[in-house]
Formats: C-alpha cells, sequence, structure tokens
C-alpha cells in the first residue's frame, strides 16, 4: 500500500492510520534546551485522566519468571489463574478443544492468563469477577473457534468444538522467506522501530500468521514482543516463540485487552468498563457479543442488512461456549453485528493512545514551536503506554537539548521571556480558528486523482490563514494558498484507508483536523484470462479464481480461505452448504 502524494512529493510505504516521519520534520539552528522533568511532568499531565488510567490497569503484566512457575494447581498461582482453575480445568479444555494443535496446552492458556492480572481478576466496586471472567472467555473461545477451527461439518465434533486447530498459517512453515516482511525496509519509520530479525542467509525472517490470534508482521510483532518482554527484539528475531510457546494463546489475549482506537478493547466491552455514548448507540455500537465482532473484524463481517455466514458462526460458536460455561444470554443482548457502523473518532471509547508532534503554536519560544508532543488515535512509534515514549516523540521531532537540570551539561539556553500579552478586550480577543476538510462523498478507486478542500475552514477574527497538510507518511504541504490540495491515489491491490491532517493557523493559533480517505482496490485490467476449473482433488490456497459450474469464484483470505479444500459437500464454489464461507463470487 502507498500513501497518498501530495504535488511534487515522493510518495512512501505505510501501515493504518497515520504515520510519523522517519526524522525530525522541524528543528532551529540551535537546540532548544528542555529539562526532563519538565517532560516527564507533561506526559503526566496529559495521559492522566480516568480511560487512560483504567486502560493502562487493564494492560499490566506479570514479570515472565513468575509467569513460567505457573502450573495447574500450584497454590502460589496468581489470583486470576486461581479463578480460571476454579471454572475451567484441564478436562474442559481437553473436551471444548479435542483438535487442538499439541501446543495449545492448558498449561499454557494459564500462563498465558497470568501474564495478563487483569483478565479474570478482581474487582473492588461490586462487580462480579466470576461472572465476568465466564463471559470473558466464552467470549474469547467463540474467536478462537472462528479464527482457528477446522469448519469441518463431517467430523463427530461439532464445529464449536474444533478451535486452535491452527498454529501456523495455513501454507507457511519456519523458514520459509518472503513472509509478511514488506514493512521490515530499514529506510521507513515502521523498519526502524520494530526492526526485523534476519535468517541466516542473512533474509529478513518472515512474520506470516502464529499462534490463536494468528500474529501477523512485524509492526504487530514488536508491540507485543515489547509487552511481553519490554524489549521489541525477542520476538522480532525469533517470531516462532509465538507458535512453540505459551506466547501463541498470550498473543490473543494481548489483543482482547489492548484497545484499537477508536475501539475499546474487548475486556472492557465485557467487563462494563467500556459505556457507549449517545454517538456508539446511533451508531449501533451497545454492549454485548455483537460489538466484539466489530471489534475483532467489523470492516469485513458487520454493517451489513443481515448478518453474514463468519458472525452467524460467532454467534452460534458463543452460544454454545456460553451454554457450557454457565454464562446467561439475555435475551436482548445483541449478539450480532448487522447494521452496525463502525466505530470512529465520535465514540466513548476513541482513546489517543500514540505520541505525535504538536502542531501548535507556542508564544513562549523563540521560533514559536511547541517542542511538545500530543495525544493521536493513529498509530506511531511513541506509544502513551510504554514510560519515556513522550520524551522519545519530542526528541524525534524537535532539535532539543535535554538536560536533567540546570548544573547538566553546562548552562542551558535561557528561555527569553516572552512580552507580555496585552489585556485582552471584546476588540481584540483572538479566536482560535477551526480546521474543517471537504473530500469525496463514499470511497474512491485507488489511482484516481483526488481533491480535499479546507475552504470550509473559518477564523472568527478574519485573520488569514496558513494551510498545513500531512499525508500518513508525514510528508507536508503547506502554504496560504493551500487552501486546496490535489494528488493521485496510489494504486492498491487491498481496499484501504488513508488518513490525511490539516492544520490551519492565524499566526498565533492553530486548529487541526484529520479526514479519512476510503481507498477501494483498483479494478484488474480487463483483459482476458484463463482459469482453472475447480475440483475436489486440488489443493486450493488464498487468493485462487477457479471456474465451477461457469461462474468464478475467488478463494477468500486466511482464514476463511483455509476451508476452500476441504469438505467439498460443505465448501463446493457455488454449490456446497455454506460455500460463501470461503469463496467469494466475482
Amino acid at each position: 500500500m502507498k500513501a497518498p502524494t501530495f504535488m511534487a512529493l515522493s510518495a512512501a510505504g505505510l501501515l493504518i492510520g497515520a504515520q510519523a516521519s522517519a526524522a525530525p520534520l522541524l528543528s532551529s539552528s540551535a537546540p532548544y534546551t528542555v529539562k526532563a522533568s519538565d517532560l516527564e511532568k507533561k506526559e503526566q499531565e496529559l495521559a492522566n485522566f480516568p480511560l487512560m488510567q483504567s486502560v493502562k490497569n487493564s494492560i499490566r503484566t506479570l514479570d515472565n519468571a513468575q509467569v513460567e512457575q505457573i502450573v495447574p494447581g500450584r497454590s502460589a498461582n496468581p489470583e486470576n489463574v486461581k479463578r480460571v482453575e476454579r471454572i475451567l480445568q484441564a478436562k474442559d479444555w481437553a473436551f471444548l478443544f479435542p483438535l487442538r494443535a499439541k501446543e495449545y496446552t492448558y498449561d499454557n492458556f494459564l500462563k498465558a492468563v497470568g501474564k495478563f492480572p487483569a483478565v479474570c481478576g478482581s474487582y473492588t466496586d461490586g462487580r462480579d469477577a466470576d461472572a465476568i471472567c465466564r463471559k470473558s472467555l466464552a467470549t474469547m473461545f467463540a474467536h478462537f473457534a472462528q479464527e482457528t477451527c477446522g469448519h469441518e461439518s463431517w467430523r463427530e465434533e461439532p464445529e464449536w468444538r474444533q478451535a486452535l486447530v491452527y498454529l501456523r498459517e495455513m501454507g507457511w512453515e519456519e523458514g520459509q522467506k518472503g513472509g509478511y516482511n514488506g514493512e521490515c525496509n530499514p529506510d521507513v519509520w515502521q523498519g526502524q522501530t520494530w526492526p526485523c530479525g534476519k535468517d541466516k542467509d542473512g533474509d529478513f525472517v518472515s512474520y506470516f500468521g502464529r499462534g490463536a490470534k494468528q500474529l501477523s508482521y512485524n509492526y504487530n510483532y514488536g508491540p507485543f514482543s515489547d509487552a511481553m518482554y519490554g524489549d521489541v527484539r525477542p520476538l522480532l528475531d525469533k517470531p516462532e516463540l509465538v507458535a512453540d510457546t505459551w506466547m501463541n494463546l498470550a498473543s490473543a489475549i494481548f489483543f482482547f485487552v489492548y484497545p484499537q482506537p477508536p475501539k475499546p478493547s474487548m475486556l472492557h466491552v465485557i467487563d462494563g468498563t467500556w459505556q457507549p455514548n449517545q454517538h456508539d448507540k446511533e451508531s449501533g455500537l451497545v454492549p454485548g457479543f455483537g460489538v466484539t465482532i466489530q471489534i475483532i473484524n467489523g470492516g469485513v463481517e458487520c454493517g451489513g442488512e443481515a448478518e453474514n455466514a463468519q458472525s452467524l458462526n460467532r454467534i452460534a460458536y458463543y452460544k454454545e461456549f456460553a451454554k457450557y460455561l454457565k454464562v446467561p444470554v439475555a435475551a436482548d443482548e445483541v449478539l450480532g453485528c448487522k447494521k452496525m457502523k463502525q466505530f470512529d473518532a465520535g465514540g466513548s471509547g476513541a482513546l489517543p493512545i500514540y505520541w505525535e508532534m504538536d502542531w501548535g503554536w507556542s508564544t513562549t519560544t523563540p521560533d514559536g514551536l511547541t517542542y511538545a508532543c500530543q495525544l493521536v488515535g493513529y498509530q506511531t512509534p511513541f506509544s502513551a503506554f510504554k514510560d519515556g515514549d513522550y520524551t522519545r516523540c519530542v526528541q524525534h521531532n524537535f532539535n532539543v537539548n535535554i538536560v536533567s537540570d540546570a548544573s547538566d551539561g553546562g548552562t542551558p539556553t535561557p528561555t527569553p521571556t516572552p512580552e507580555p500579552a496585552p489585556t485582552p478586550t471584546p476588540d481584540n480577543t483572538n479566536v482560535a480558528p477551526v480546521a474543517q476538510i471537504s473530500g469525496p462523498v463514499g470511497a474512491v478507486e485507488a489511482g484516481s486523482k483526488v481533491s480535499l478542500s479546507a475552504s470550509g475552514s473559518s477564523d472568527a477574527n478574519g485573520d488569514a490563514l496558513t494551510y498545513t497538510w500531512m499525508a500518513q507518511n508525514g510528508q507536508t504541504v503547506t502554504g496560504k494558498d493551500k487552501s486546496v490540495v490535489t494528488f493521485n491515489v496510489p494504486a492498491t491491490s487491498a481496499d484501504s484507508q488513508h488518513i490525511i491532517s490539516l492544520k490551519v493557523d492565524d499566526g498565533k493559533l492553530s486548529d487541526t483536523t484529520t479526514y479519512t480517505l476510503n481507498v477501494k482496490a483498483k479494478a484488474a485490467d480487463d483483459k482476458p484470462v484463463s482459469y482453472p476449473a475447480w475440483s475436489a482433488a486440488t489443493s486450493w490456497k488464498s487468493g485462487d479464481i477457479v471456474i465451477n459450474r461457469g461462474a468464478l469464484y475467488q478463494c477468500k483470505p486466511f482464514p476463511a480461505g483455509g476451508w476452500c479444500s476441504v469438505a467439498p459437500a460443505y465448501y463446493e464454489p457455488g454449490a456446497g452448504i455454506a460455500w460463501s464461507d470461503a469463496w467469494t463470487a466475482l
């Protein structure tokens, strides 16, 4: 995927969400001196609010040395592990997951739970911890079943008990090259922030799907490694650990407790920490199993007029696990996600968790730069969950000299005393401008030309505005004549989203907003193509296109694509009982 390129700027690779640049974007000629204590204080001020503290509490972890000691029945096991042991014993694990890969052990599951004390943890406000734990397990297992299920209806074991079959993504094995490592380039910020490991030949190792969450890509392995070890390197260097150790289940629980802004975490949906606001309710986002489908795969499975096959599977599996784990399912619980809109910045769970440059204007610095960072909802190299990342964000984006106090490194450069501001009157009070972006309604085709307009931005004082546009890769276009920006949307083979940022300032105050451009994959060239005929004897993989009974079908991406070569009565394209679970009609 490529970022949109403004004017003559070069395109650059990107992930979802906006990106930080690989080098400081703004700097003055001489370093600006900042006290480390002031940066630490600022970090605390910006990140010290109830929702942030609640999330930080839910993602706290236990030291690995203690996790490794967890075994069934051990008296010194953490309290949350003991709760799970009371609710789910080893015999239950064996019954619920009879087809599991041998690495998905009960011991490993207890270790994975123990790593995250908030999972099945206790509450001090009267909430029923046992009931929340049972519901958490039922929800977690239902999603396990859809993501790693054998989906073979002919088996004696019903589908809801066919989970945890896949340890590694179908078609991939350790040592195989070229797997999901396109973001390893050390010239881009993802490759610098999460530097990829190399194999014996000096090639980047593969980050294909592993574990119960099928963790993929370095930008997921790196943060997960950091959460597990306090260091990004272990799992970037040895991604196989996500399959062969208790990390195979911890990776799934990691995604259960971590929010994905603007989505809340599944844990907070289940334990009631997340409470929808009016905007959420108008979007159909209300507590229930259905909203957890929206969290895990809403872009594919939710929003239609009817439930699709995958969401129906999840609902069926959830009901069965809930029954087994004695979880009451209320008659009015929203179990599906049809007609449910996706989470957005207007929802109550839209927690900004990354640090990004503060593009505002400062009256207390010589050059007007803020020498500060702000919280944003898109991914950058700097996380609000990691102490010290605020300081690293400031260092990355500004030319600063950080000192511990006035005696370190000589006398710091004094900050000039600003001229006293005039006492405002109703006639000369400066009001911050308001940034507004207008653009295409609906998705645009990849490769097309797009214009975004900031002409709707306003300034109550009538001051001339300067417009600064920033693409996802951090590149900018700025000027008083840049109220409209035009660019070519890069060609991409998959539907995607691009976030464009706009800052407007009147010389003293500023405002920032973002615009999400939905991009539809570029249609394939209309050329005659010959496709193979579908056969039950052939092994099909994700992306394969076949002809069957006079129509074309494409094998879906993993994990659904894993069903394309099994149980023909069930998955023969266009004819099987549930063929649409595995194939897309073209």
